[in-house]
């Protein structure tokens, strides 16, 4: 943990800075891990790497108003309606972070935000939202510091994402993204993610689409906050956290390579070992639902019949995130997704992106 303190002094704000009243705004996709996080230590640390696609078109669009010199306060609205709760988060937030933006607190904001998707679509709003929230902060910090080095600000924007939501550092990349130290990726680090070496990636693993099935649309049953707490007394953590790296170092060939039967095989293991981390832990909970199952199943029998590569990865929620290429026999895998997985969503719902870069 030495390495990281000092490693948290090239994010430190300025002292010397002059704020003004600004409007800001920015934009920030969400993200689906392939290698899961779950599991935390104090700060958003993760307890093992995790590796993510980028999405293309479920974005949270954000707003930040600040009105300098006023008494510190935070209103926020969430698709044009005032949210209390969520306005008392971000003020907690901002004051987590004011060593790193020492003028924070010296203002009012009013923050607009709005996301292209579902709310409770299984698809990390958090993310998205925290990523969009830091790249607005960031773009303050710019105005009232002159800080403009692009790769440094792209960075400082994803420390400060995760300290709102852990996952959301990853948003601030395109494609593949790492957070989490590992001997795999060179440069990754706890503190902030870093986008996977574009070289290292085959073309087929390049343009990928996520349609995410809405089998649940209501409120988890436990929240994802709670579930990574209950990983600090799961007998089974420390395996897992060991397994992630081991998966990475499996991964790292299946990308070079090409290999999409390991790709496969890969991502919906760690999907499945998520929900079993989960129904192993005290009090033990499950988050799928019945059509979650009915979904699995279906996939698996359509693959093996078929050959065709259609995959499923899971947040942690009820819904599913369907995965196959772009480039291959779609029409075929599309008419099963609308004939036999979408009737078995809640309300038919289903949310169509993609993943390229």
């Amino acid at each position: 943990m030495q390495k990281a303190k000092l490693m948290k002094q090239e994010f430190l704000g300025s002292p010397q800075f002059q704020i003004s009243s600004q409007v800001v705004s920015a934009s920030c996709p969400s993200n689906i891990a392939l290698i899961k996080y779950w599991g935390k230590y104090d700060n958003q640390i993760p307890a093992n790497p995790s590796i993510s696609y980028t999405l293309s078109h479920c974005r949270t669009n954000t707003v930040i108003e600040f009105f300098a010199g006023e008494d510190f306060s935070v209103q926020t609205f969430l698709a044009g309606n005032d949210e209390q709760k969520f306005a008392e988060k971000i003020e907690k937030y901002f004051k987590n972070i004011e060593q790193y933006l020492p003028w924070i607190l010296k203002g009012k904001y009013i923050i607009k935000t709005e996301n292209t998707f579902p709310h409770s679509s299984g698809i990390a709003s958090s993310a998205s939202g925290f990523g969009a929230i830091a790249k607005c902060l960031m773009n303050l910090d710019n105005f009232f510091t002159g800080v403009t080095d692009e790769d440094f600000k792209t960075k400082k924007e994803s420390f400060l994402a995760r300290l709102g939501s852990g996952s959301a550092c990853r948003s601030l990349y395109e494609g593949l993204v790492v957070w989490g130290k590992t001997d795999e990726v060179a440069e990754s680090s706890d503190l902030y993610a870093i986008q996977y070496p574009n070289v290292d990636i085959h073309p087929i693993f390049k343009n990928f689409n996520d349609w995410v099935l809405l089998i649940h649309e209501g409120q988890k049953s436990v929240s994802s906050t709670v579930g990574h707490g209950l990983m600090n007394t799961n007998p089974y953590a420390e395996r897992r956290f060991q397994e992630a790296h081991e998966n990475f170092a499996k991964l790292k060939t299946i990308l070079l390579t090409g290999d999409m039967e390991g790709f496969i095989k890969l991502v919906e293991h760690e999907a499945l070992t998520l929900h079993a981390m989960m129904m192993m832990s005290d009090p033990a909970f499950i988050l799928m639902k019945t059509g979650t199952l009915e979904v699995i199943n279906k996939i698996w029998d359509f693959r093996r019949i078929t050959g065709l590569p259609l995959f499923f990865t899971l947040d942690a929620g009820a819904n599913v995130h369907l995965l196959f290429p772009n480039d291959i026999d779609n029409d075929r895998i599309k008419d099963f997704i609308k004939t036999e997985l979408i009737p078995l969503t809640q309300k038919g719902g289903v949310v169509k992106d993609v993943m390229r870069f």
